[in-house]
């Protein structure tokens, strides 16, 4: 089975391996098979589609595995972009997997990857995709919350109603300094990318009706590192001084946490003396 990337909106994404692969397989496994009919009409594609969705993944999954089974091949699509991310597919895949047939990825558009590639962000940690955040806002603001002091660039998913309520849940739990980048409509017609103060972004969308429309990719700078010394930190730290000489104590904890390692050999004389 292929796992095949398909454009964001601009077709022309498509890769010249994506096409040959939808061309060659013997059926393809669609979310929603009147939107992906259009893209294989247009790509002159005449492959046999199959619906594969969040509400009938699990018994699809069986038809594919017998399909596999009988030696066709198959390539799994979703609406847009990378399947299998915060999108269906990736209980297939897993069932596939577990079946024992080879699962292949055939790689191209991805929301994530083409909204970093234009923030501007730089940081050593990395970045975490968290997809989509609860729709109730306490469950929202508390997985927001969990994630105020990661080093990473935090990218999130977010529906059109639901993007100026995100947005100010963000700048709630994270701070309104922290820098915000809005991907809004990738590579359609209607495309915007803006970037902006966490604490700036209710005036911006506040002001155009039309930037609350579309499908959206929020990115979030990371946590500064701070010099201070964090509740999470000093626990670190406390259980490496139970067990370590107090140098040693403070550089495995800087290594761990990320905190200046100064900031902590203070804190560890403090703690000792105390």
């Amino acid at each position: 089975m292929y796992v095949v990337a398909t454009p964001l909106g601009n077709l022309q994404d498509i890769t010249l391996r994506a096409l040959a692969v939808l061309r060659d397989v013997d059926m393809i496994a669609a979310e929603d098979t009147r939107h992906s009919q259009r893209l294989l009409d247009a790509c002159g594609i005449k492959t046999r589609l199959l619906a594969l969705h969040e509400h009938n993944e699990q018994r699809a999954a069986g038809q594919l595995i017998e399909h596999l089974e009988a030696g066709k091949h198959i390539a799994l699509i979703t609406d847009a972009g990378t399947p299998a991310v915060s999108d269906p597919g990736a209980r297939a895949v897993a069932q596939v997997r577990a079946a024992g047939h080879p699962v292949v990825p055939v790689p191209g558009p991805s929301a994530v990857a083409a909204a970093l590639s234009v923030a501007g962000f730089v940081a050593e940690a990395g970045f975490r995709f968290v997809g989509f955040l609860p729709p109730k806002q306490a469950a929202r603001r508390a997985q927001i919350a969990a994630l105020q002091d990661d080093a990473a660039v935090l990218v999130f998913y977010e529906a059109p109603h639901r993007v100026c309520e995100c947005v100010a849940d963000l700048a709630a739990e994270l701070g309104g300094e922290r820098e915000l980048l809005v991907a809004r409509e990738m590579t359609k017609l209607h495309e915007e990318i803006a970037r902006m103060p966490l604490g700036e972004a209710a005036a911006w969308f506040a002001a155009d009706s039309n930037r609350v429309r579309g499908e959206f990719v929020l990115a979030v700078a990371g946590a500064p590192r701070r010099e201070g010394v964090d509740g999470e930190a000093e626990r670190v730290l406390s259980l490496l001084l139970a067990e370590l000489p107090l140098k040693t104590a403070a550089r495995l904890a800087a290594e761990i946490t990320g905190v200046s390692r100064n900031a902590l050999y203070s804190r560890a004389l403090e703690l000792k003396q105390g």
